[in-house]
């Protein structure tokens, strides 16, 4: 229910030509519902002049915006369209050009008091963002733009204020511009390398608008052109790099990895889908997982790392012993990895320090399913996120994990998507699970009995995940059942779903 304030703002941020007139008299303690209410309702014009008076040295979307639930992270609740999202960077720009044009630090420059808008957390790729929302990739855009505009502007003013200083008479120095840091999470792929790399460089200590990244994602771009980009971020912003489909093999990632040894406080290191395939003989592949394995183990803060789809039978020994502390979160989807690599992990320091873990697309028979269950119990006691999608789970295996599984007390979020579970064997896992009271989330699999008919056998590697073949009124009586199997056990707020956009929205940083 929405307060009397927040209503009273919605009204007033109505009439863009009215808040005009009294924001001078505004109080600043109500500047930021005034704020929320504009983007919530999409009142673009009431944001440049909410912009061009803000009192406070920070504006951050997620703490305007956000709440704070289970997650011990902000989360924004309802995020901004993409015309409010512009509406405010070309406000920036607009208060920032003003101020360049009153040297002397003008009406406009004394009155916003913002020195750091934080956009981190803002945009993103949800499939089900919808169309008036701003993904990561466009929002990255949009930024490298205001920047080189400002840029642009900035030598232009510097230009001008030069041709009027020159003479005898003219001793003063150059005025300082007002500066404004923008802190955000940076998409690039070929298509926007090369405004973001001339953006960042244009990000310097004297520039008036600044650009920092907090998380890095690039995709798609060549060795040459990642360690460009990599060398112009500011290593004292950055928590994450996400490298993906960028095709960098062995050679690659020991070309690009050293780079990285300067961000001290890189917390998470993302590195799916990287061509590496340690099953295939070919020279230089024991060296480069020592460099690899050398390269991880300069990075002091590294908490959580992701190796997805890289096939690394028998070598995760090799590639995690030099890590300089234990891992909490470890994705290893798709890695073809053997019982000795989850032998590995039981007895490793990381085991006991895992809140999320990722072994999606292994086959768990027995050789992995008693490793697993052993892995399971080493790091029950922090763990809070288990996938295990498409791991040809039957119920057999799935009664012979339970155990195990039952012990992860903290656990919050179980992914099971693409397993040939039946209905009966849904049941016995939310009944048996009903002992772990935070577990919030669990994304299952379509009943094989669901099914209009048996599908077919599937692929190595492929779960069974054919949504064409599931009859629609048998999944929404099975679901109906859970869920009041759910209510009736007094966990109605737990979620039991089929949906993987879920599973996928969820985070480390938010565990």
């Amino acid at each position: 229910m929405r307060s009397l304030l927040f209503l009273c703002a919605r009204r007033l941020v109505g009439h863009p030509r009215t808040l005009r007139h009294i924001l001078a008299h505004v109080p600043a303690e109500l500047y930021p519902v005034l704020f929320r209410a504009a983007c919530l309702d999409g009142r673009t014009p009431a944001l440049p002049p909410l912009l061009a008076a803000w009192p406070f040295p920070l504006l951050s979307f997620r703490h305007l915006l956000g709440h704070r639930d289970w997650h011990r992270d902000w989360h924004l609740r309802d995020k901004p369209s993409k015309l409010c999202v512009q509406a405010v960077i070309l406000a920036v720009v607009a208060q920032l050009r003003r101020a360049l044009d009153e040297p002397c630090g003008g009406t406009s420059a004394r009155r916003c008091r913002l020195r750091v808008l934080d956009m981190t957390g803002l945009q993103d790729d949800d499939a089900e963002r919808g169309p008036e929302g701003m993904s990561l990739w466009s929002g990255t855009v949009a930024l490298a733009k205001a920047t080189l505009e400002v840029s642009k502007h900035h030598r232009e003013c510097l230009k001008r204020g030069s041709k009027r200083r020159k003479g005898p008479s003219s001793t003063l120095a150059a005025p300082q511009p007002v500066t404004v840091e923008v802190r955000a999470d940076l998409f690039v792929n070929a298509a926007s390398f090369a405004v973001l790399r001339d953006a960042l460089r244009a990000s310097t200590t004297a520039a008036p608008l600044r650009l920092k990244c907090r998380d890095f994602h690039a995709e798609e771009l060549s060795v040459a052109g990642t360690v460009s980009l990599l060398e112009l971020l500011d290593p004292a912003s950055v928590r994450r790099v996400d490298l993906r489909f960028n095709n960098l093999g062995l050679a690659g990632l020991c070309a690009v990895l050293p780079h990285l040894a300067r961000f001290t406080r890189l917390l998470s290191l993302k590195l799916p889908y990287s061509n590496v395939d340690v099953r295939r003989a070919a020279a230089g592949t024991d060296a480069g997982l020592r460099c690899l394995a050398a390269q991880l183990g300069k990075l002091p803060a590294l908490r959580e790392l992701n190796l997805g789809s890289s096939r690394l039978s028998g070598k995760l020994r090799q590639l995690l012993s030099d890590l300089q502390a234990p891992l909490e979160s470890l994705e290893l989807p798709f890695c073809s990895l053997l019982p000795g690599d989850f032998a590995f992990l039981c007895q490793s320091p990381h085991a006991p320090a895992l809140r999320k873990l990722d072994l999606s697309g292994h086959d768990l028979t027995e050789n992995l399913l008693g490793p697993l269950g052993r892995l399971l119990e080493e790091s029950s006691a922090s763990l809070r996120h288990l996938d295990l999608v498409e791991c040809r789970l039957t119920d057999a295996r799935l009664e012979v994990l339970l155990p195990a599984l039952c012990r992860c007390s903290l656990l919050r979020c179980l992914g099971l998507f693409g397993n040939p579970l039946s209905t009966p064997g849904l049941k016995t896992l939310l009944r048996k699970t009903l002992v772990l009271p935070d577990l919030r989330l669990v994304v299952y699999p379509y009943p094989v009995d669901c099914y209009n008919h048996e599908p077919p056998r599937p692929l190595p590697g492929s779960g069974w995940v054919f949504e064409d073949a599931v009859d629609e009124e048998r999944l929404a009586a099975v679901n109906a059942e859970l869920c009041q199997i759910l209510a009736s056990s007094g966990r109605a707020d737990a979620i039991w779903t089929t949906s993987l956009c879920q599973l996928g929205a969820l985070d480390y940083f938010a565990l």
